[in-house]
């Protein structure tokens, strides 16, 4: 979908918090000059939050988030909860568009 918009998009399977893989973090963040962080959990203290931890350190750059936003668990299919929760990869291409947005604004201002 991004790249139909004319958007290269890098992505990095993190497939852990603990010990999170720093370096592979900050060479994207570097390239990218923007993050988009999207998890099927909540985003307080998930995988959104170790990363915005690291660039605000190191490389700080803007981040968008898509996941749980505070929101106790439910039943349902798979296919209802990511709907219900915006998980889905048209919320991802728009947080993309968005942290693409702020990005350009930083550099013009």
């Amino acid at each position: 979908m991004l790249a139909a918009k004319g958007i290269d998009a890098e992505i990095i399977n993190i497939h852990t918090i603990k010990p999170l893989d720093i370096e592979a973090v900050l060479k994207s963040v570097r390239k990218t000059q923007c993050v988009v962080t999207a998890e099927e959990h909540q985003v307080a203290g998930g995988l959104g939050d170790a990363i915005s931890h690291v660039i605000s350190q190191h490389h700080p750059v803007p981040q968008e988030f898509v996941g749980i936003n505070d929101s106790f668990g439910e039943s349902g299919t798979p296919e209802q909860l990511m709907k219900k929760y915006g998980l889905e990869a048209e919320n991802i291409v728009l947080a993309v568009e968005k942290v693409m947005s702020r990005k350009s604004q930083m550099i013009h201002s």
